[in-house]
């Protein structure tokens, strides 16, 4: 069993959205989408002959339909299908979640021409970060495979990794210089956070990428001790293995954003 989070730039055209979760087939088991952030989370599962079909038809789509050319939203993106991870779930080789990413990066680059750049472990031995991938693309790092980056598409970071949970805290009464030094505070190995001004709020968006060391609840604390307001709620982007949710204290959970019924093991009981 395998994971597909597809992040894609589009997140106020309903009509896009429904398009692409239809496109998205068995697979999809959540959607999330923010209009500030112009951006929508597509989590597929599913076994890996499925879950690439599926996920092919869903990035054909996105491209197809979406025009980074129109794209305002406060959320980095470099691409109208932004981010490609494939993670391997239920005791899964994650070679085998690289060998996804690497014959999807090879679609996406001579099927759909359209640029691509890998992260995670890579064929020469170093292991590449989303982060790292994405300065590198601002900074003129060449596409690994496909033409140079189009207007409309921008280009496609294809990755593998383990398990990461996306988790954002919604704050009132913080400048954006104090939510910045906030997501400095909670920022490191396990934890990476951005800072972005919502209008009215703010919100430290973080990717606890070892949330088993490091999870929602110690995050949490630490933006409380850190913020001068309030925080006003927690948002699970996506999907949560139980058994990161069976760490956190079910008095938590509400305050977390966390519960049974986002967790992968309840999605896919459901079909």
């Amino acid at each position: 069993m395998f994971e597909c989070v597809v992040n894609v730039s589009e997140g106020r055209d309903l009509a896009v959205l429904d398009a692409l979760a239809s496109a998205s087939g068995a697979s999809l088991r959540d959607r999330h989408h923010d209009a500030l952030h112009h951006r929508a989370v597509f989590t597929l599962i599913n076994e890996r002959a499925p879950l690439l079909a599926d996920a092919r038809r869903l990035i054909a789509s996105g491209l197809e339909r979406i025009d980074l050319r129109q794209h305002h939203g406060v959320h980095p993106r470099f691409g109208s299908v932004d981010v490609v991870p494939f993670v391997a779930l239920s005791g899964e080789d994650p070679a085998e979640a690289c060998a996804l990413r690497d014959e999807t990066a090879h679609w996406i680059a001579t099927e759909l021409a359209t640029p691509v750049y890998r992260y995670g472990p890579l064929a020469s031995g170093v292991t590449r970060s989303l982060p790292e991938v994405r300065r590198g693309a601002r900074a003129g790092l060449a596409p690994d495979e496909g033409p140079a980056a189009t207007e409309s598409r921008g280009a496609v970071a294809v990755g593998c990794r383990p398990i990461l949970v996306a988790w954002n805290l919604w704050l009132r009464g913080v400048s954006l210089e104090q939510a910045r030094a906030i997501a400095r505070v909670v920022r490191g190995p396990a934890v990476r956070a951005l800072a972005f001004d919502l209008g009215d709020r703010v919100q430290v968006s973080c990717n606890l990428i070892d949330p088993s060391s490091v999870g929602p609840s110690a995050v949490y604390d630490a933006v409380a001790a850190a913020a001068p307001g309030t925080i006003e709620r927690a948002e699970l982007v996506g999907l949560i293995p139980a058994s990161l949710l069976e760490r956190e204290d079910p008095a938590r959970w509400h305050q977390l954003g966390i519960g049974p019924t986002v967790t992968i093991e309840s999605r896919l009981a459901t079909g």
